[in-house]
Formats: C-alpha cells, structure tokens, sequence
C-alpha cells in the first residue's frame, strides 16, 4: 500500500511539474526580437510565397529581409476576374508609385499583363487591375495591422514595413508571385 501511494505521489508530482512547466511557457512574457538595422540601398527583386504568405527581398540574389503578408480575401490560385479577391501569380514589375493612395503608400504592379487581358476577354470580364503591395487603410493608425487575407487582390504589410520598401523599390523592381 505504502508503495501505491508513494508511486502515485510520484506520478502526481510530475504530473504538477510538467503543467506548471507548460504554463510557464504559455504565459511567459514574449521577448520582442532586436530590432532590425533598416535597409539601405535598393532592392532589385521581390519574392511573394502566397501559401507562406511571406514577401522576401533581394538584392544580387541575396535575400535581406522578408515580410508577414496579408493576401486578397479569396487567395488560393491566380487571378482571373475583378473582383474575385485572388492575388494575381506571376512574374511582374514595379510600374508606379502612389504616395497618396487609399492605403499607406502604395507600389504598383504590371497587372493585367497582355494574356491576362487575353485570358479574361475570353471569359467575358474584365481582368481587373490596381494591384499594388501597399499598407493598412489610411485612418486605421500606425500601431494597427490587420493580419488576416483582406485585400481585394493586393499584398499588404504593416505601415511601417511599406515605409521601408517605399524607400529602396525603385520602379522596374521585378516581383515574382508564387502560388
């Protein structure tokens, strides 16, 4: 009997220590990482995973910083339509720049390319456009990212983060969407 109860003792004991072990780590304090030296110089190509929802950017084939995204409300496959909420996949560039837009900052892509025009005239509508990698609503604030797909078809990334590529993405930087 003794025994019994001294193995259960036992089991209890390190049952009590593995949970208070595992809330320990579930309710610890996150550590915020270093900050990150800004970026310097100019970029010469962006990379976007879609199902990682990753934006990478590269300069000579090296990568320097990559970015959490939000996509457009329906993101699996290419874009075939307005309004279908699909960001478009494909290689494109950097075509303009919008200061002033509906979102903080914005950076235009090539889109709709020559057989997405083609694509969709076959389908009867219209290829859509307007697609840029930008950042939150304007009137939303600074401290504020919405994190879940909610664009029509664009990319975003958080206002601070467009700030950044605002400064090194010069127009005809190169943009490869994967699906």
């Amino acid at each position: 009997m003794i025994r019994r109860l001294a193995g259960l003792f036992a089991t209890l004991s390190l049952l009590v220590v593995m949970v208070a072990g595992g809330l320990a780590l579930y309710y610890r304090p996150a550590i915020p990482p270093a900050p990150l030296p800004p970026l310097t110089g100019q970029i010469d190509r962006i990379v976007i995973e879609k199902s990682a929802r990753l934006m990478t950017v590269f300069r000579k084939g090296q990568p320097l910083r990559s970015y959490a995204i939000a996509l457009g409300f329906a993101p699996s496959g290419d874009k075939t339509a307005q309004g279908d909420g699909k960001t478009p996949e494909g290689v494109f560039r950097i075509d303009r720049r919008n200061p002033n837009s509906r979102y903080h900052l914005s950076l235009g892509l090539d889109y709709p390319r020559a057989a997405d025009r083609a694509r969709a005239a076959a389908a009867g509508v219209s290829p859509g456009g307007d697609i840029f990698i930008h950042g939150q609503p304007n009137g939303l604030g600074q401290r504020v990212t919405l994190t879940h797909d909610w664009t029509a078809g664009c990319i975003a990334v958080s206002n601070s983060q467009i700030a950044e590529l605002w400064a090194v993405t010069p127009i005809g930087t190169e943009v490869e969407i994967r699906p």
